[in-house]
């Protein structure tokens, strides 16, 4: 008997270029997509690989049930069977060459290809650091957005295509990183639905001892004593032996019995009660609050007196001939600072091509540290950015001269085209564009004064979340694709206007596009002069 040989292929397919070899994935939802490819790659690779198993067990099995029949009738008559001269050489060419043969299909390890096409994708695998900042992320869109653990877990969120859940082991997970960021309120939120989930039948891997054991412990550091008793008491039900909820129960009585024993005043008590029900952050500060609030759509409300003399047009960019026959659609979005939105002012082809020229450069974006100057990644910004020149492509210098022309500004002296992508749960917290007085050299290297307007592309539509706000004033600018928003940051003075003090709120649901151009002072001394007076 001859063995058909099994020829076994992985195609390598679609690894992803050289330059996406590095980490921080969790900050640009546009790099993440090529995860999704690596991951199909990965899923095809294995189907083949079980393809070849298969093939080379049902060739096994044919062997074998030809075998069984033919051994069943030669051990009935083994001499009369030998008899046939056939079967005696047939029988010898089995046992000499053909079992070893079938030996050496068995041994063969048809994994090769799957192992080799791992190895080769692996160096492009999301690593500890973009688990864990997708992880934060989730727990900062529950803390903005003020989503429950069960709605999040469920997936009940607005504006999803692709309806997900979260296993208990999932949840557990979301615990024990918040644990390690010594984050106990969230600990104790993502636990507690852990064992939710467990309680209510979900099978799962996650193991019910671990998860009280994380959950005391974080209930204990909030100082809820009586909850952390009552939990580790549950923990010692299902694992009495267990040598550190053994010792922390000791420990808790102790604590207990010497509270009883220093008969508290209620003054101390209510003390107490105020520390067990602190659940917020340490640095939940009030611009935070406002800040929250407007990415939820909760802020402040504009008097219909100002409503009124916010109003929408048709603007020509001052009488400049491109736009005297064609003038574009522009609205009003806030008084003070002046916000205008202009409407239908990129196309999609050219949203493409920009997001095609800025795709492959795109790294975490940084901020400049205010004391040294030095570009730096920063918590607070969760962001992919790469920097457009106009010589690079003419779609690019097509939109440098059209925000000239719209703003009457020079932008010679402008930075480059800006484009970001933002990541899971992508923000960017409250920041000033302009460089302070506390901050005299924020721009010296370039030469051209400091950051006098922003000019704001939305290049994709948000399906929940990713406002742009202004909590100084109340503000909020949603996402609309094909749209930009323009805003001055400093007076004709050249002061700072500290109104525009403003943030990205993280994206709930979808992929947010942007690209901006910040214009600076220097060429703009008589196309917007300066004023006497220091505000205006």
């Amino acid at each position: 008997m001859a063995f058909n040989k099994i020829w076994y292929t992985v195609a390598l397919g679609l690894l992803l270029p050289f330059s996406y070899a590095h980490t921080d994935f969790f900050t640009s939802i546009g790099h993440m997509t090529d995860l999704i490819n690596t991951e199909k790659d990965l899923v095809v690779s294995l189907k083949d690989y079980i393809k070849a198993e298969e093939s080379k067990l049902e060739q096994i099995k044919k062997w074998a049930e030809k075998l069984d029949q033919l051994t069943d009738t030669a051990t009935k008559d083994p001499e009369g069977f030998l008899g046939h001269p056939v079967n005696a050489f047939k029988l010898m060419k089995r046992l000499n060459t053909e079992w070893g043969e079938l030996e050496n299909l068995v041994l063969k390890d048809m994994s090769d290809g799957f192992i080799s096409n791992m190895t080769i994708q692996r160096q492009f695998f999301p690593n500890d650091e973009d688990q864990t900042g997708a992880a934060k992320a989730l727990l900062r869109l529950q803390d903005t957005y003020n989503l429950d653990t069960d709605t999040l877990s469920r997936g009940n969120l607005p504006g999803v295509k692709h309806k997900s859940f979260l296993t208990a082991e999932d949840c557990f997970e979301l615990g024990k990183i918040a644990y390690t960021e010594a984050d106990y309120y969230h600990t104790e939120l993502w636990m507690e639905q852990a064992l939710k989930q467990l309680d209510e039948g979900e099978v799962s891997s996650a193991d019910k001892v671990y998860i009280l054991d994380y959950l005391s412990y974080a209930v204990y550091q909030q100082g809820d004593l009586g909850k952390a008793m009552m939990l580790t008491k549950r923990l010692l039900e299902l694992d009495p032996e267990h040598q550190r909820a053994n010792g922390n129960m000791k420990y808790f009585e102790y604590i207990m019995a010497k509270e009883k024993e220093a008969n508290k005043s209620s003054t101390d008590s209510e003390d107490q009660v105020e520390k067990e029900t602190e659940v917020k952050k340490k640095d939940y500060l009030p611009e935070r609050r406002k800040y929250e609030m407007l990415c939820r759509g909760e802020g402040l409300k504009m008097t219909p007196r100002r409503q009124k003399r916010l109003f929408c047009r048709y603007y020509d960019g001052n009488r400049n001939p491109r736009y005297i026959l064609g003038p574009v659609k522009q609205e009003d979005e806030w008084d003070k600072p002046r916000i205008v939105r202009f409407l239908d002012i990129i196309s999609d082809e050219e949203i493409e091509t920009v997001k095609e020229l800025a795709k492959p450069r795109l790294r975490r974006a940084t901020i400049s540290n205010p004391i040294t100057g030095a570009l730096e990644t920063a918590h607070y910004r969760i962001s992919k950015s790469a920097w457009l020149s106009g010589y690079e492509s003419p779609v690019v210098s097509r939109i440098n001269t059209r925000i000239q022309d719209l703003t009457g500004l020079d932008v010679s002296t402008a930075e480059e085209l800006q484009v970001a992508n933002y990541g899971v749960g992508g923000q960017y917290e409250p920041h000033f564009d302009f460089g302070r007085k506390d901050e005299p050299d924020a721009f010296k290297e370039l030469g051209t004064g400091n950051r006098i307007a922003t000019w704001l592309f939305y290049m994709s539509d948000v399906s929940a979340g990713g406002a742009t706000v202004f909590p100084e004033v109340g503000a909020s600018v949603w996402p609309k694709k094909g749209t930009a928003v323009f805003w001055y940051n400093l007076f004709p003075s050249g002061e700072g206007d500290y109104s525009t003090r403003h943030a990205a709120c993280p994206v709930l649901v979808g992929n947010k596009w942007v690209s901006n151009k910040w214009l600076h002072e220097r060429g703009q001394e008589f196309r917007r002069p300066c004023t006497l007076s220091e505000l205006e």
